[in-house]
């Protein structure tokens, strides 16, 4: 990816698409550094990593009223973990490059003074590891059936690290409608015979989850999201993020 100027980055929070909302996002990771500095450090100082921690920071403009609103979600959120996915200004295009966490709402600003549009800020800190991965559903495209999504080489997952799939239901109309998505991995881009590793929760309203495999070794390289919606003339808009960390 060439130099860019910031003209369309996606933040979704958990079941909230805060693009039309927001005109700043910053991402931040970090590991504390532990001084080991000993009497061979040779008069330097010797640091290891300890604990890692990433931040998701927001602003923008604030309107209330709806479920898909900045405050209706900013407000149901406060002080919970859900999923956050950030685009890396590619319109979160299936394939584009997602940074995923599953985050704890920490705090939510609002207002300013006379004069100003109403603003929002707030922060969302981290209680998984920030995976750097892959969009494998697009936000706006509406899903009134079952299916299956764009077959993404993600990669093998090795002993030490794990699967992380993260799903934003951003929008549900119909009757009783309801949406099981889950993930699957195949030994290539056929998916002849896939296997299925993760299975969210049923969803039936906007909201969002956070999963991970259990650590043990999937060889398999190739991975897609599939979902099963039943209900009377359903209809579902949902963005979703895997990645191995």
């Amino acid at each position: 990816m060439a130099k860019t100027v910031l003209t369309n980055v996606r933040c979704f929070a958990v079941g909230v698409d805060l693009t039309g909302n927001s005109n700043k996002i910053e991402l931040s990771s970090e590991a504390d550094a532990k001084d080991t500095t000993n009497y061979g450090s040779e008069g330097w100082k010797e640091v290891v990593g300890g604990l890692a921690s990433a931040e998701i920071s927001g602003e923008g403009q604030w309107e209330a009223g709806d479920p898909s609103k900045v405050d209706d979600a900013s407000w149901s959120q406060l002080g919970g973990v859900g999923p956050w996915s950030v685009s890396a200004n590619n319109s979160a295009v299936v394939g584009g490059l997602a940074y995923f966490t599953r985050a704890l709402r920490a705090d939510y600003k609002l207002f300013a003074e006379v004069g100003e549009v109403a603003p929002w800020t707030s922060m969302a800190k981290s209680s998984w590891p920030l995976v750097r991965g892959q969009f494998a559903h697009p936000p706006g495209t509406a899903r009134t059936a079952s299916g299956t999504g764009t077959a993404l080489e993600v990669g093998a997952v090795a002993a030490d690290k794990r699967l992380y799939a993260a799903l934003h239901v951003l929008s549900v109309s119909g009757t009783t409608p309801s949406l099981t998505a889950r993930v699957e991995s195949s030994v290539d881009d056929t998916f002849a015979s896939p296997t299925t590793r993760l299975t969210f929760a049923a969803a039936t309203a906007v909201g969002g989850e956070a999963l991970r495999t259990d650590g043990t070794p999937i060889t398999d390289t190739w991975w897609r999201i599939a979902w099963t919606i039943s209900g009377t003339t359903p209809s579902f808009m949902f963005a979703a993020s895997l990645g191995i960390q």
